[in-house]
């Protein structure tokens, strides 16, 4: 029997649909949150994305401010913007996106960012409350992926996870959102010692090395809830057949932009081992943004108290 599909797709329309009618109730009341995206720059991927968040903001009714600065802009200049932003109270969440050109510290204006309102979840302050438990604002994608599998049903509590990756984005922020939730969970990279026997002892399997189609058969335990957080671009007809056989889906996907997409998992191996299995696209990726939505919603509530 083939893997039940986690449709990230439809959980993050879910979350939209839930953030805009909250966002709805808070403006009758003069509360709107507000999100203000910074992007540097002309590199196509960025204005893509900073142009989807800000998007989605009008669509659910948040406030949004795109700031966009020519490429040549300076560290300082960037930590100036950070603070006038910091001091605004109509803004509720900074994304700064990301990568930055060489010639700035990147790190240092991320850390300029007042962590009330890091919707992103990267600063040291919010990764110490997320390794304590603590309230706070949690990385948008190992949250989507707490997200999918509460809504799926899928238990938590006392399960054996694996998670493959250990990136302050990814890997290591949804280890210790699963140990918060009570699962036992071993985190592997790329020294890991047997990998694969490793991974079989996963009844969810996060996979977050950015390699493509690594994961195979010899990775997965019959049943095992496999999420997929990789993404990458096949270009050769034989590759696609090779990972999709026949799908028509695919296959016509391929036709009309000469590529499809395909994550860190052998999606043939998992279908056909798996319980569950992320797709991609249409699993993880969809729910960065719907929890980047929420994120800024819930900084303006931790922002300004509790809000009744």
């Amino acid at each position: 029997m083939p893997a039940k599909i986690l449709d990230g797709t439809s959980v993050a329309k879910a979350i939209k649909e839930e953030v805009a009618a909250e966002v709805a109730e808070y403006s009758i009341r003069g509360l709107r949150p507000g999100l203000a995206a910074v992007l540097v720059g002309n590199d196509p991927a960025s204005q893509i994305y900073v142009s989807s968040k800000v998007k989605t903001c009008g669509q659910l009714g948040l406030h949004s401010e795109k700031i966009e600065l020519p490429d040549t802009v300076t560290t300082e200049e960037l930590v100036s913007l950070v603070t006038v932003l910091n001091s605004r109270d109509e803004i509720d969440g900074i994304l700064i996106q990301l990568p930055l050109p060489r010639h700035v510290d990147t790190n240092m204006v991320l850390n300029s960012v007042d962590p009330a309102k890091d919707v992103d979840g990267f600063l040291r302050e919010n990764v110490g409350r997320l390794t304590l438990g603590e309230p706070g604002l949690r990385p948008c994608t190992p949250a989507g992926i707490i997200e999918l599998l509460d809504r799926y049903g899928i238990p938590i509590k006392g399960v054996r996870a694996v998670v493959i990756g250990r990136s302050r984005i990814v890997g290591l922020p949804i280890s210790l959102l699963l140990l918060h939730r009570h699962a036992t969970v071993t985190i592997c990279h790329s020294r890991t010692v047997d990998l694969p026997a490793v991974a079989r002892e996963a009844d969810i399997l996060v996979v977050a090395m950015g390699r493509k189609t690594m994961v195979g058969a010899d990775y997965i335990k019959p049943g095992a809830v496999v999420i997929d957080v990789g993404q990458h671009r096949v270009t050769e007809a034989a590759e696609v057949e090779a990972l999709y056989g026949d799908d028509p889906k695919r296959w016509a996907a391929f036709e009309k932009n000469g590529s499809t997409l395909v994550g860190d998992v052998n999606p043939k191996d998992a279908m056909e081992i798996a319980g569950y299995f992320t797709p991609v696209p249409g699993g993880v990726g969809p729910l960065a943004i719907a929890m980047l939505m929420k994120n800024t919603l819930v900084a303006m509530e931790m922002r300004r108290g509790s809000i009744t």
